[in-house]
């Protein structure tokens, strides 16, 4: 199962309606759940996420509404019994700040902390990039390497079976039957989280042929001016970086509680990403509404 769960969108202050931030990414096997927020806890229990799906945290920054549920998140993961290693990514600026959260916590989990201090990769397939905002921040990205599905009615009518299916994948050859000759390109999925930053070359870098891209909008484009000054997108500047990087899906979140009414935030994304450079109109924008589950689109197909 690949799928974004949505804990919570507001940013800075939560709303009747929107909670502190909050993510779950369920990739395969792994839950990864990123900024998790005041009341992350609570919301995932709205969600029917359990505590134990989760077994890597990543901190985008260290500002509270992308932290502060970290404490709870953790001490419930201790109470549901969770006996796996729990891996927290965060900014090496952070690291007396997420020791004072992560003390606060109930003791008795297994949790290894892993802080970054510049772009690259982190984990198998997890990589970060600068972002640009008022403290040290990083975006996040998910690459499945590509790979190739194997077409049964070729492999029977080359006389392969059995065992020699794994030795085919993993020399590549048998006799005079190469991979590629029974297979067909089968394109790795990725996911991109854009949380907190005013336009850059990191942002763009995490972005570029993203399957699923998550990007804060936290003010309109009338808003540009506190954007600027905050060091924050606008809903169009989430959507043109969505279009420059051809990016499949962008979610848009992190909503500013000065709107009510996000709709206009989708229009400007949307009017965006038809314009955007090298665009094609092909980015689906999606408003994130708290609680709501997001599926991976479905894979690219290769020439």
């Amino acid at each position: 199962m690949r799928e974004l769960v949505i804990l919570g969108t507001a940013s800075q202050v939560p709303t009747r309606t929107r909670n502190h931030n909050g993510y779950l990414l369920r990739w395969d096997g792994e839950g990864l759940l990123f900024d998790p927020g005041e009341g992350t806890q609570r919301q995932m229990t709205y969600a029917g996420v359990s505590a134990s799906s989760v077994s890597r945290i990543c901190l985008t920054h260290l500002h509270g509404d992308h932290c502060f549920g970290l404490p709870g998140v953790l001490s419930r993961m201790v109470l549901d019994g969770v006996t796996h290693p729990v891996h927290l990514h965060y900014p090496a600026s952070g690291e007396e700040a997420v020791r004072a959260l992560v003390s606060l916590a109930t003791p008795g989990l297994d949790l290894r902390l892993h802080p970054h201090g510049s772009a690259g990769a982190i984990a198998d397939g997890l990589e970060v990039q600068p972002l640009r905002h008022r403290i040290e921040a990083y975006g996040y990205r998910l690459t499945e390497p590509s790979s190739r599905s194997l077409l049964p009615e070729r492999l029977a009518a080359a006389g392969i079976k059995g065992p020699d299916v794994g030795r085919l994948q993993r020399e590549g050859r048998i006799g005079d039957t190469a991979l590629e000759d029974v297979s067909m390109p089968r394109p790795g999925q990725s996911f991109a989280f854009v949380m907190d930053t005013a336009e850059c070359e990191g942002a763009e870098a995490l972005a570029e042929d993203a399957d699923l891209l998550v990007a804060e909008s936290t003010f309109s484009d009338d808003d540009a001016g506190l954007a600027a000054e905050y060091l924050h997108l606008t809903a169009g500047q989430a959507g043109t970086l969505a279009a420059n990087g051809h990016a499949r899906t962008l979610v848009l979140t992190h909503f500013s509680s000065r709107y009510p009414d996000v709709g206009v935030l989708a229009e400007e994304a949307g009017a965006a990403v038809v314009v955007g450079e090298g665009a094609s109109g092909g980015t689906h924008v999606i408003v994130a509404n708290d609680l709501d589950r997001i599926s991976l689109p479905k894979r690219r197909l290769l020439p």
